[in-house]
């Protein structure tokens, strides 16, 4: 893999820098799933992540839920939870309320997007007359709520509707200067995507913390349907890992920890210190990835 010399980093003995995760889930649609939610929230929370944080469906379809989930981890866990906030279907005065209640109810930490449409993700985007037309947008107007840690998308291989990469990064300028704290990045399997992409960040004077957002494959097919929906490739190497896989869920188990295993410390050993992970609710992969990286409970 060829790094950009300015990301090379002195390799040091692992666990031993001060690593700083956070997680993502969803809000359970079933009983079974609210049981399994639970469940990983419980296992991971002892590893004080710097945050954890539940989804907003398109369209804003999950608010409600989204906002007990929130609420009932940070009284259950004493965990820092972040609700994800977008402006998709809603008018500013209706998004406003949301970051209201959020602030009531103690949350501090947003993950603020644009948002798809209720058709899903590649559908056109096309704002509410009376709302917010941006992620960027949204982020200065939850700056005015009240001071809330703040995190926004970022796209290694570029947002399917970005016509180019001065676009691209432009834009994810402007949602930092409105107030943001951080970047997060979408899932991507091929690390020169995240290194290439760090580099014209920082070209444009991007400061920031672009912090890799990493997605254990518990299911090769249905990672790649998500891939596909938001514009992330799978390179041919790792197609080829998990062929054949579909009726093997231990050895696809196997493989899954290895690939994840490898990138995450490549990342590491190129001076990578935080990470967010796509759990999808499940936390035995992420546990074994916390583990590499030196992060424990107490």
């Amino acid at each position: 893999m060829n790094i950009p010399s300015d990301h090379r980093a002195s390799r040091q003995p692992r666990g031993k820098k001060p690593f700083q995760v956070s997680f993502e889930f969803f809000p359970p649609k079933t009983d079974a799933m609210e049981e399994r939610f639970w469940e990983s929230i419980h296992k991971l929370a002892p590893l004080h992540p710097r945050f954890v944080s539940v989804t907003y469906g398109a369209g804003g379809s999950t608010r409600e839920r989204t906002l007990r989930m929130v609420s009932q981890i940070k009284a259950e866990t004493g965990v820092n939870a972040a609700a994800h906030l977008t402006c998709v279907g809603a008018s500013r005065d209706e998004v406003d309320k949301v970051i209201h209640a959020y602030k009531t109810a103690g949350i501090k930490h947003i993950v603020a997007l644009r948002g798809d449409p209720p058709e899903g993700a590649g559908k056109p985007f096309v704002p509410h007359p009376e709302g917010y037309r941006s992620a960027a947008e949204l982020v200065a107007g939850i700056r005015k709520i009240g001071d809330f840690d703040i995190s926004v998308a970022a796209y290694p291989e570029m947002h399917p509707q970005s016509p180019s990469w001065d676009v691209e990064i432009e834009n994810l300028k402007r949602k930092l200067e409105a107030g943001a704290n951080r970047a997060i990045t979408q899932m991507f399997f091929d690390n020169d995507d995240y290194f290439r992409f760090v580099e014209r960040a920082r070209k444009a004077g991007i400061t920031q913390s672009i912090v890799p957002g990493i997605q254990p494959i518990h299911s090769f097919k249905q990672i790649s349907g998500f891939a596909a929906r938001c514009g992330a490739s799978i390179p041919g190497w790792l197609a080829e890992r998990f062929d054949g896989l579909e009726d093997d869920p231990e050895t696809h188990a196997l493989v899954a920890s290895a690939v994840a295993a490898e990138q995450v410390l490549e990342l590491v050993d190129n001076g990578i210190t935080e990470f967010h992970f796509y759990t999808l609710n499940r936390a035995n992969l992420v546990l074994a990835l916390a583990r590499l990286l030196g992060v424990r409970p107490d």
